[in-house]
């Protein structure tokens, strides 16, 4: 598989790194970080110069590109600043379950706002009691005349407390067995739930994560997203697209942390001699180029492989998400090694980079569903 960039793709890679060394200052990052404060303005400008929704059809709004592209946006954004790239990179966070499976009028009404920057969406899937698990769901909609009324709670929701609109999963068949085999998507707007911040995080602060409460929340039958029913299996279809975005985010976030440590063994004296010049210094710089080099190749061939081939490999979407976000967080962590005392204060930014980076071993499914998921792929049912 050739990973050669065309001219266009390298463009749209330049044109990324250059709006976020451009747009994304330091001291905004920082305190974006240490307020919990969602760049929303920003989004707007990203929006408005064609960085989200490259994948999504011209006549909707977007550049009518691939997963590719937008993994290099992801990637390169989040090299500059994985704390402000996120937020970027999440703008649209399910809306593809509308591009691939809404109407035209749904995708009418929401995909250009969202594209443009103007609105922001969420994907509303976990739960309280059962986590990446989506093979059942608590929150049920049940048809009233020409409404559905939705009951539940959904938690660690991206955007919850600033999104527009959202895609829920929820349980509208209660017979069904399994129960996944009942469960479809519904497109809800902002003000059928009532959201609460789930508190302070690790990482990510500049993000919204949100517990969402819906309570009789009344919406027409046609916001019904794809087939009544189908909704688990076309959740799982987004997520091997999401994955990638993902993966992608990850791989941007290591090598913001191999950037800044490879300036610092430069710079920095140690006994009269460059930090870079000892042997062990060498030896974990070579391991972190390694580890990020593997990483692109997984994570660009699962995005070539998205857009050529159009057909869901949920194996190699989890290989390149697991391993990526894997490796984003051991060269955060040697990075902060490497700076010593100074990699664990503010000033330094490895220790914000590390924080944001284990986010992707945990949302998208954790690190562990990963692994279930590559091994049922590849071993099949005993």
């Amino acid at each position: 598989m050739d990973f050669i960039l065309s001219e266009e793709q390298q463009d749209i890679a330049n044109a990324a790194r250059e709006f976020a060394q451009g747009e994304f200052d330091k001291d905004f990052a920082t305190e974006c970080d240490q307020e919990h404060k969602f760049p929303r303005e920003l989004i707007k400008k990203a929006g408005q110069l064609g960085f989200i929704g490259v994948h999504y059809e011209e006549e909707y709004g977007g550049a009518g590109l691939g997963a590719f592209e937008n993994a290099l946006i992801v990637e390169e954004m989040c090299r500059v600043d994985s704390t402000l790239g996120v937020c970027i990179a999440l703008a649209d966070f399910g809306s593809e379950l509308i591009k691939w499976c809404g109407t035209e009028e749904q995708k009418k009404k929401y995909l250009p706002k969202v594209c443009s920057g103007e609105s922001l969406s969420a994907g509303i899937f976990t739960e309280p009691d059962h986590g990446s698990d989506i093979t059942e769901m608590s929150t049920t909609a049940v048809k009233d005349g020409d409404e559905w009324v939705i009951n539940g709670t959904k938690t660690f929701i991206t955007n919850g407390e600033i999104a527009d609109f959202g895609v829920i999963l929820v349980q509208t068949d209660p017979d069904a067995k399994p129960k996944y085999r009942g469960m479809s998507t519904i497109l809800v707007e902002k003000d059928c739930w009532e959201a609460a911040d789930v508190g302070s995080k690790m990482g990510i602060r500049s993000t919204s994560t949100a517990e969402l409460s819906f309570s009789d929340a009344r919406v027409p039958l046609e916001n019904l997203v794809g087939v009544e029913n189908r909704g688990f299996y076309q959740v799982l279809e987004f997520f091997d697209e999401s994955r990638i975005e993902i993966a992608a985010q990850a791989l941007g976030t290591a090598e913001a942390a191999y950037d800044r440590v490879m300036d610092y063994i430069k710079q920095r004296e140690l006994h009269g001699r460059k930090l870079g010049s000892f042997q062990i210094t060498q030896h974990k710089i070579a391991d972190m180029a390694t580890k990020i080099e593997a990483s692109k190749l997984l994570v660009y061939k699962a995005a070539l492989n998205y857009d050529l081939e159009r057909k869901i490999d949920p194996v190699l979407t989890s290989m390149a998400k697991w391993f990526a976000a894997r490796t984003a967080v051991e060269v955060a962590d040697e990075a902060i090694q490497l700076f010593g005392g100074y990699g664990y204060i503010n000033e330094y930014e490895v220790e914000r980079i590390y924080r944001d980076a284990k986010i992707c071993e945990i949302y998208e499914g954790t690190r562990e569903v990963q692994k279930n998921t590559i091994a049922s792929g590849l071993i099949g049912k005993l």
